[in-house]
């Protein structure tokens, strides 16, 4: 088995996680005590890499939900699926990070830090071959972004050879929840270029509008945001969860994704998506899916790829599809949009095939791109880090904490550097001159 552990830090990051439980136990057919209540033996049969089998064949997930205030935890317990955690991996504190990143970083965070890893090296050592870890959680408040990243940095000090990746919510371009967030996702920012192997960026903006434009739903919840990124991380990993023609996993992922180390920022998208008036008008092909997933307005992060080029891709297709169809389909793709394309890694769009479509699809596709577009995302929290930062803003709620008002330096710089190599990889070309040659040596 190919175990992945699961971290949910703060209110973002659980809320978003609880969702996901709530779809990889329908894929799997368990039901809200953690009872099996499935009909296919395919549903069983790699059940081990999320869950772990207690008594009398009830399922728990090898999931840790971490946050500094009691409220979240409460509100999962009382969902619908909240009796399917082990109690003891709810791991919470009393006063909260209150939006600040120091706080959940080195104070309040740092407390509760070693009460999470001893439940994780628990979840850990009861792998038979662990995989790696996943992590959901927000960039813009105190916990997700503080406390998130300091977990991230003891796991890598433990287990440096495992996958670490995370599923990171961006904060959006016009609608801000804090005025702190470009503080704390640059902190945060400065921390996961270093410590995290795959980086999924998501933004609530682009899902609202996913949720508004492409589903017509007129009044789009959190819920409903939720289980648009739910979908993509159960895609993300169907393929060893599930038979199939064409296998890839997290590490796979991150061999065939990340030329560069630094650049290991993804964009996710997901396929089909249509509203439910529509649906029936619609045949969902290979062709269709393919088109769908380069498509810009299905990017759950509020950057467009025509802006910049794809460094490499993956496509992961679910349902019963024709490796030969997704050969061609993503062929004639790359030949006509080349110039999206960099010249110099040929062939830069990995596929897989996974048998078994989630419920209720006949086919869907995932779709993870690297692209240097999502520098804009960077450029714009850079810019407004850069426009407080100037003025020493907000700046005594850090200090307060024990920061050093060089870690911020640190932090811009570091992202700044982040934007030119971005930069540097969307202009250069696959022809050498003997100059360049010259110096690379």
């Amino acid at each position: 088995m190919r175990e992945i552990v699961h971290i949910q830090v703060g209110q973002c990051g659980n809320q978003v996680g609880a969702k996901f439980w709530e779809v990889i136990s329908e894929e799997h057919g368990i039901g809200v005590d953690g009872m099996y209540q499935g009909n296919n033996p395919n549903q069983l049969e790699r059940i081990g890499v999320y869950y772990t089998e207690a008594q009398k064949q009830r399922y728990v997930p090898r999931a840790v939900l971490v946050d500094l205030e009691p409220g979240t935890m409460d509100s999962v317990r009382a969902g619908p699926y909240g009796r399917l955690f082990r109690p003891d991996n709810f791991i919470f504190g009393q006063s909260g990070a209150g939006n600040n990143w120091a706080k959940g970083h080195y104070t309040e965070g740092a407390e509760l830090v070693e009460l999470v890893m001893d439940v994780v090296r628990k979840e850990a050592e009861g792998c038979d071959c662990l995989q790696g870890f996943q992590m959901t959680h927000s960039l813009g408040g105190g916990t997700g972004s503080g406390l998130g990243t300091l977990l991230m940095t003891k796991m890598k000090e433990e287990w440096a050879d495992r996958i670490l990746e995370t599923f990171s919510v961006f904060p959006c371009p016009k609608a801000s929840d804090t005025v702190i967030e470009p503080y704390n996702a640059v902190l945060s920012v400065h921390q996961l270029v270093d410590n995290a192997d795959e980086v999924m960026v998501i933004d609530n903006e682009a899902l609202y509008d996913i949720a508004y434009n492409t589903l017509k739903l007129s009044n789009p919840s959190y819920g409903d945001l939720n289980h648009l990124v739910s979908a993509v991380m159960s895609g993300v990993t169907c393929s060893f969860r599930f038979p199939g023609q064409l296998n890839t996993d997290l590490r796979k992922l991150a061999t065939n994704l990340v030329p560069f180390p630094r650049l290991h920022f993804f964009l996710v998208g997901f396929a089909p998506l249509t509203s439910a008036a529509t649906q029936m008008y619609r045949n969902v092909t290979v062709s269709e899916l393919t088109g769908q997933m380069f498509n810009p307005k299905n990017m759950m992060a509020a950057t467009d790829p025509r802006n910049g080029r794809y460094l490499t891709a993956l496509a992961m297709f679910r349902g019963k599809v024709s490796t030969k169809d997704v050969e061609e389909e993503i062929h004639n793709l790359q030949a006509k949009n080349s110039p999206l394309f960099v010249e110099w890694i040929p062939n830069n769009i990995k596929t897989a095939v996974c048998d078994i479509a989630p419920k209720g699809m006949e086919m869907s596709a995932t779709f993870i791109a690297n692209t240097t577009a999502i520098q804009d995302m960077f450029k714009r929290v850079s810019e407004q880090f850069s426009a407080m930062y100037r003025r020493k803003a907000f700046l005594h709620w850090y200090t307060l904490e024990g920061m050093d008002e060089m870690e911020f330096a640190e932090a811009e710089s570091n992202i700044n550097d982040l934007i030119a190599e971005y930069i540097q990889y969307q202009e250069v070309s696959a022809v050498f001159d003997e100059y360049e040659d010259i110096e690379m040596m």
